[in-house]
Protein backbone atom coordinates (compact mmCIF):
# COMPACT_ATOMS: atom_id res chain seq x y z
CA UNK A 1 0.00 0.00 0.00
CA UNK A 2 1.39 3.30 -0.90
CA UNK A 3 2.25 5.66 1.81
CA UNK A 4 -0.18 8.90 0.89
CA UNK A 5 -3.29 5.63 1.01
CA UNK A 6 -2.69 4.77 4.45
CA UNK A 7 -5.06 5.78 6.95
CA UNK A 8 -2.98 7.11 9.85
CA UNK A 9 -4.13 8.11 12.98
CA UNK A 10 -2.45 10.94 15.57
CA UNK A 11 -1.11 8.99 18.22
CA UNK A 12 -2.28 11.87 21.01
CA UNK A 13 -0.54 9.59 23.86
CA UNK A 14 3.18 9.74 21.50
CA UNK A 15 2.31 13.64 21.33
CA UNK A 16 1.69 14.39 25.14
CA UNK A 17 4.80 11.82 25.72
CA UNK A 18 7.24 14.05 23.28
CA UNK A 19 5.82 17.56 24.87
CA UNK A 20 6.52 15.83 28.44
CA UNK A 21 10.27 14.59 27.46
CA UNK A 22 11.02 17.57 25.76
CA UNK A 23 9.50 19.80 28.91
CA UNK A 24 11.98 18.14 30.97
CA UNK A 25 14.92 19.09 28.36
CA UNK A 26 15.69 15.39 27.10
CA UNK A 27 16.12 16.77 23.79
CA UNK A 28 18.33 16.41 21.09
CA UNK A 29 18.78 19.13 18.88
CA UNK A 30 22.05 18.46 17.36
CA UNK A 31 22.19 14.87 16.52
CA UNK A 32 21.70 13.27 12.85
CA UNK A 33 18.15 11.43 12.68
CA UNK A 34 19.63 8.63 9.96
CA UNK A 35 21.98 7.16 12.28
CA UNK A 36 19.73 7.83 15.29
CA UNK A 37 16.44 6.50 14.03
CA UNK A 38 15.99 3.12 16.02
CA UNK A 39 16.44 0.03 13.32
CA UNK A 40 15.06 -3.24 13.82
CA UNK A 41 17.31 -4.14 16.58
CA UNK A 42 16.89 -1.29 18.92
CA UNK A 43 13.29 -1.60 18.40
CA UNK A 44 13.22 -5.59 19.40
CA UNK A 45 15.38 -4.79 22.18
CA UNK A 46 13.65 -1.87 23.89
CA UNK A 47 10.51 -4.08 22.91
CA UNK A 48 12.18 -6.89 25.69
CA UNK A 49 12.04 -4.81 28.48
CA UNK A 50 8.42 -2.54 27.65
CA UNK A 51 5.05 -3.00 26.66
CA UNK A 52 3.70 -2.16 23.02
CA UNK A 53 1.79 0.98 24.59
CA UNK A 54 5.51 2.32 25.51
CA UNK A 55 6.54 1.68 22.52
CA UNK A 56 3.80 3.49 20.69
CA UNK A 57 4.59 6.32 22.72
CA UNK A 58 7.76 7.00 20.53
CA UNK A 59 5.74 7.03 17.07
CA UNK A 60 3.46 10.17 16.18
CA UNK A 61 0.94 8.20 14.24
CA UNK A 62 -0.69 4.29 14.01
CA UNK A 63 -1.72 2.62 10.65
CA UNK A 64 -4.80 1.89 11.64
CA UNK A 65 -4.73 -1.08 8.96
CA UNK A 66 -2.36 -3.09 11.93
CA UNK A 67 -3.12 -4.47 14.85
CA UNK A 68 -1.34 -2.13 17.78
CA UNK A 69 0.78 -5.24 19.33
CA UNK A 70 2.94 -5.16 16.16
CA UNK A 71 5.71 -2.82 14.93
CA UNK A 72 3.74 -2.06 11.88
CA UNK A 73 1.10 -0.23 13.54
CA UNK A 74 3.44 2.55 14.76
CA UNK A 75 4.22 5.49 12.43
CA UNK A 76 6.56 8.39 12.33
CA UNK A 77 9.31 7.71 14.86
CA UNK A 78 10.56 10.81 16.38
CA UNK A 79 13.35 9.32 19.29
CA UNK A 80 15.58 6.93 19.83
CA UNK A 81 13.41 5.67 23.09
CA UNK A 82 15.56 7.80 25.45
CA UNK A 83 15.11 11.40 23.78
CA UNK A 84 13.27 13.48 21.22
CA UNK A 85 15.42 13.90 18.42
CA UNK A 86 14.70 17.46 16.81
CA UNK A 87 16.08 15.94 13.54
CA UNK A 88 13.23 13.34 13.71
CA UNK A 89 10.79 15.73 14.13
CA UNK A 90 11.55 17.19 11.29
CA UNK A 91 11.39 13.96 9.55
CA UNK A 92 8.47 13.47 10.70
CA UNK A 93 6.87 17.00 9.70
CA UNK A 94 8.11 16.87 5.82
CA UNK A 95 7.08 13.20 5.20
CA UNK A 96 3.82 14.05 7.02
CA UNK A 97 3.12 16.90 4.63
CA UNK A 98 4.73 15.27 1.54
CA UNK A 99 2.02 12.60 2.05
CA UNK A 100 -0.72 15.03 3.37
CA UNK A 101 -0.76 13.54 6.80
CA UNK A 102 -1.53 17.17 8.03
CA UNK A 103 -2.96 16.32 11.38
CA UNK A 104 0.29 14.88 12.07
CA UNK A 105 2.49 17.31 10.28
CA UNK A 106 0.76 20.03 12.54
CA UNK A 107 1.54 18.03 16.03
CA UNK A 108 5.48 17.46 14.97
CA UNK A 109 5.18 21.35 14.05
CA UNK A 110 4.22 22.18 17.21
CA UNK A 111 6.95 19.66 19.12
CA UNK A 112 9.23 21.51 16.84
CA UNK A 113 8.15 24.78 18.13
CA UNK A 114 7.99 23.81 22.08
CA UNK A 115 11.92 22.92 20.93
CA UNK A 116 12.40 26.22 20.15
CA UNK A 117 11.22 28.35 22.46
Amino acid sequence: MEEHAKKLTLNVAAVEHARKLIQEGKVNRDGDWASNNPDAHAQNAYLNEHSFGDYGNWFLATADEHQADTKEHYEFPYGNFNQVFRSGLVAAKQRAGQFKHTEIEQAAGMLLDMIGE
